[in-house]
């Protein structure tokens, strides 16, 4: 519930707020105005876990919006903080992006309201009827959107055409989206992540509507590219997320203060004996300090594998060559 926005704060000394009348005792006794209570608008949630925020998932936060624009509503997503197949099957995949970054990516799309929900034993064990009926008692939930693939409540058992059967009986409005396809293959996280391992990054944009992305903090590395000529920016690999296909690749890295083209090995630096996955990224044109800083990285072309060089000059030599296929590739890249 909130108050109204055009009632001003409440003041003692402000008359139109109170009426002074004197009792019997000489008090003066002070009549408070009647304050008008909104009720909060009720929410349109898109469901579920958008994973890379793809096509298919904007197809629903779309939907989403228009019916909390004809219902005057305000549009949402109920998703799950953990990967359901990591209860339900034993294991999960990889994520294409942090939970961080998808709540990012949700907002940007206009979600007013992220419900992210733990996805525990009791949750497993929640039937799909008590899932929906939680949501309107609980979340102010007056409408849903689903995929028309979607699976949720105990073993599955709910599906897009019980769901809009259970928002009939109660005049919900309901939408069922249909599967996004490109090239005649269904858009979906599953066929991302193929394209991440294989370093497809272009098949890989084109299913999630933008390049691939990885977010982190810069941090202090051996300072061999330094030495070489070419100063890299080191970010660690989140465990969660599934592995793109380890190599170089050519980047537009974001900073504040502008974008720069950048050629980025992502794997384990055999040629400097490397036992951790890392991110060392080479930022053409661009030569200030920004350690400790947030860096971003769009991946848009896989360059080469992964090797070991005889030589660390030979190593030198092919970054640089490297640098020279970035800055033609990406020449027209913002």
């Amino acid at each position: 519930m909130r108050r109204s926005g055009n009632l001003p704060h409440y003041d003692p000394k402000n008359a139109a707020y109170r009426k002074n009348t004197h009792n019997r005792t000489g008090f003066r006794k002070t009549v408070l105005p009647d304050i008008r209570i909104i009720p909060m608008k009720k929410i349109i949630y898109a469901l579920g876990f958008f994973d890379g925020v793809h096509l298919g998932h904007q197809a629903l936060l779309r939907a989403a919006q228009t019916l909390a624009a004809e219902t005057d509503a305000l549009p949402g997503v109920v998703t799950f903080a953990n990967h359901p197949d990591a209860l339900v099957l034993g294991t999960a995949p990889g994520l294409i992006e942090t939970p961080a970054q998808r709540e990012r990516r949700l907002r940007q799309a206009g979600m007013e309201r992220i419900l992210v929900l733990p996805f525990d034993e009791k949750m497993h064990a929640t039937s799909w009827q008590d899932f929906l009926r939680s949501l309107m008692e609980t979340q102010d939930a007056a409408g849903f959107v689903c995929g028309e693939d979607f699976r949720f409540g105990r073993q599955g058992a709910g599906t897009a055409a019980l769901l809009c059967g259970f928002c009939r009986e109660r005049g919900l409005p309901c939408a069922v989206v249909p599967e996004q396809t490109r090239n005649g293959r269904r858009v979906s996280s599953t066929a991302i992540r193929a394209f991440l391992a294989e370093g497809n990054m272009e098949q890989a944009a084109a299913f999630l509507g933008h390049p691939y992305r990885l977010t982190g903090t810069v941090r202090h590395g051996k300072r061999l590219g330094s030495t070489l000529g070419f100063p890299t920016a080191n970010l660690p690999f989140p465990a969660l997320l599934a592995r793109p296909k380890f190599g170089v690749y050519a980047c537009m890295a974001r900073l504040p203060e502008g974008s720069f083209r950048a050629v980025t090995n992502l794997g384990l630096r055999p040629t400097v004996d490397g036992n951790s996955v890392t991110v060392e990224s080479w930022l053409l044109d661009f030569q200030e300090d920004i350690y400790g800083r947030e860096l971003t990285l769009d991946f848009f072309t896989y360059l080469r594998p992964e090797r070991k060089f005889p030589t660390l000059e030979a190593m030198r030599q092919e970054i640089f060559r490297n640098a020279e296929q970035t800055e033609e590739l990406l020449k027209s890249a913002r």
